[in-house]
């Protein structure tokens, strides 16, 4: 006959999703105690991910396992964001062996330690960023993988995101190879986030690219209220000058 224990633990095993993690304040809102917690490790129910932090044993956790527990148990507002949520969606097809993973948050907001500390099996380095645009929930979409939800940005907050982290973590034509693709972006969101951008560079270098690309949408976002600021912004150190934008860019980019 199983034990009150035993029944809990089963519950869980059977109702939670596969390889994601289970955080101790998660657990114990589940009425299974820091004792019981302890209990289930000793017994060979659950394995430790780090401090506060577990999952089922045996059981093979990716990052996405990892970032599920930070948004869904911990309730941390941190998105999946950038070239990797491009990718998730379908819209970014290169791939490299060693590619980071792109992560946002509003300022002030840290990732758990136990999610920097773990060496997940894909090897992949984080780059994890104050966001800077607004937290329009139109800007999120929920993506299912493996079984679970996590959250992402929308491909309209994405790009902009991927733009943001050029030149220095991704290539900035890559960034615009992928634009050139995003044929269905929504003008009235794209406007929006512009106006709320902290970021000149993302601001100008954005619309040049949708000029470049020629993209329908592109037409109807209005700039009027989009602050461009004043001066030259260099993003390429011996690139070509484009002067609508004031910014001076690869030479790789302009000539394609």
């Amino acid at each position: 006959m199983s034990t009150n224990k035993e029944i809990k633990i089963n519950k869980l095993l059977q109702s939670a999703p596969h390889n994601t993690v289970w955080l101790a304040s998660w657990l114990a809102d589940q009425n299974i105690s820091h004792d019981l917690q302890q209990r289930y490790v000793k017994s060979g129910w659950l394995e430790k991910v780090g401090t506060g932090a577990f999952k089922r044993k045996g059981e093979k956790i990716s990052w996405l396992g990892g970032v599920y527990a930070v948004q869904k148990q911990a309730q941390r507002p941190i998105h999946i964001g950038g070239m990797t949520a491009l990718r998730l969606q379908g819209f970014a097809h290169y791939l490299r062996s060693r590619e980071n993973l792109q992560l946002f948050s509003p300022n002030g907001i840290n990732l758990p330690r136990w999610f920097t500390n773990y060496k997940w099996d894909e090897g992949k380095p984080i780059l994890y960023h104050s966001s800077l645009l607004s937290e329009h929930k139109n800007s999120f979409l929920e993506h299912n993988q493996n079984g679970f939800d996590v959250t992402v940005s929308s491909p309209e907050r994405a790009i902009l995101e991927a733009i943001y982290l050029t030149p220095k973590q991704l290539d900035m034509v890559e960034v615009y190879q992928t634009l050139e693709g995003l044929a269905n972006l929504r003008p009235k969101l794209l406007e929006k986030l512009l106006e709320e951008c902290t970021s000149i560079k993302v601001k100008r270098l954005f619309l040049f690219m949708a000029k470049k690309a020629g993209h329908q949408w592109a037409d109807f976002i209005n700039t009027d209220n989009i602050d461009l600021g004043t001066g030259n912004r260099s993003l390429s150190t011996g690139g070509v000058f484009i002067s609508d934008f004031k910014i001076t860019i690869p030479k790789e980019l302009a000539e394609l």
